[in-house]
């Protein structure tokens, strides 16, 4: 018999808890052949990343896994072998009561960091306050002694096709810098392409203009040629990013799918209150600028920060394109130590089945 696995997700904002949950379940599904369930409270969030998904639809089968609506009433259901919330959602208590008396294993999927204290806190035991359950911690991460990275065997990232032009990608949350970035590249000397993702991206492309900017539209300013993408499923927006020289990406399921693309990137970290996300921003440029020469690490730095609200994104983009040969050689560099530390499906697997 398959090994059980419920995985339950809370939609936020901005689609990326549901991207992450979706690209775990289906790796679980295929590649350890588990049963599946994705408890998700938003089917519709996912109805766009994965064509074939029925937003109207309380429970259905796609890619070997059972997506089930999580209502507030939730049913009376038989808690699966391997229990996965992700970020820190609350699971239901009439799920969390049934689980007593049983070997399960019980994980709490975590957001993604790289600073120092990730490693130590990976795999501990979290006991409940009430009940005789214990919840394990379990951190993606860049380095050994975390979970790694979410990579499927399949990934497709496509292939780039050198032009004359800068291949770029967009995608971003609403960013203040955007438009001094727009207006470098449209008076620039170099010619940039510039494919724009739906929704925020896209509107603030359109302000910039001043003109309407639907999905198949271009425009050019100077230099700078621009086209509006229509919102694109997972598999399609990683062929994007293997298709770019440069792919400025947001939050955590984009970023870490420009990371296995083996392409330069601008990273636009989620802002959280009292500037907690600036020395998430830091950890990680401290490990990924390790290795390369100093003029390059500090035109990264510098215009991470500038493209994050630190600096002035016009003058760090001078430097940060001279470093992009480097960048991009490095990158496949950066690709292969990731690998090394295994991928997420796969530990997570490893993990639950020491403890059933």
């Amino acid at each position: 018999m398959p090994i059980s696995c419920d995985i339950f997700c809370s939609v936020v904002d901005n689609l990326g808890d549901a991207g992450v949950c979706w690209r775990l379940a289906r790796q679980l599904a295929r590649e350890q052949r588990w049963a599946v369930r994705l408890w998700i409270d938003d089917v519709a969030a996912l109805a766009g990343l994965r064509p074939g998904i029925d937003a109207a639809l309380d429970a259905q089968a796609i890619d070997g896994v059972e997506v089930r609506r999580w209502h507030k009433a939730f049913p009376e259901v038989a808690p699966a072998q391997i229990v996965i919330e992700a970020f820190a959602c609350e699971l239901p208590a009439s799920y969390v009561a049934a689980m007593v008396g049983s070997s399960r294993v019980w994980i709490n999927l975590e957001y993604l960091s790289a600073e120092d204290w990730v490693a130590g806190c990976h795999g501990i035991p979290s006991p409940h306050p009430s009940l005789p359950l214990n919840k394990h911690f379990f951190f993606p991460g860049f380095v050994a002694g975390t979970g790694g990275l979410i990579r499927e065997q399949d990934a497709d990232f496509g292939v780039r096709r050198p032009g004359p032009a800068l291949a770029v990608s967009l995608f971003c949350y609403e960013n203040p810098a955007l438009p001094a970035l727009l207006e470098a590249w449209a008076a620039g000397a170099e010619p940039v392409v510039c494919q724009v993702a739906d929704g925020l991206p896209r509107q603030q492309v359109a302000d910039w203009l001043g003109e309407a900017f639907a999905p198949g539209n271009a425009a050019r300013r100077g230099s700078l040629a621009l086209r509006a993408l229509p919102f694109l499923p997972q598999t399609e927006y990683d062929r994007l990013l293997g298709g770019c020289d440069l792919n400025f990406v947001r939050g955590e399921d984009s970023f870490v799918r420009a990371q296995w693309a083996q392409r330069a990137f601008a990273w636009q970290i989620y802002p959280q209150s009292e500037g907690a996300h600036e020395a998430k921003l830091e950890a990680f440029l401290n490990l990924y600028t390790a290795g390369l020469r100093e003029e390059t690490a500090r035109a990264a730095r510098g215009f991470f920060a500038a493209w994050n609200g630190n600096g002035d994104v016009a003058a760090a983009w001078r430097s940060f394109r001279g470093g992009l040969p480097e960048l991009s050689n490095h990158a496949e560099t950066w690709a292969n130590g990731l690998a090394a530390q295994g991928n997420l499906a796969d530990n997570l697997a490893k993990f639950c089945l020491q403890r059933i």
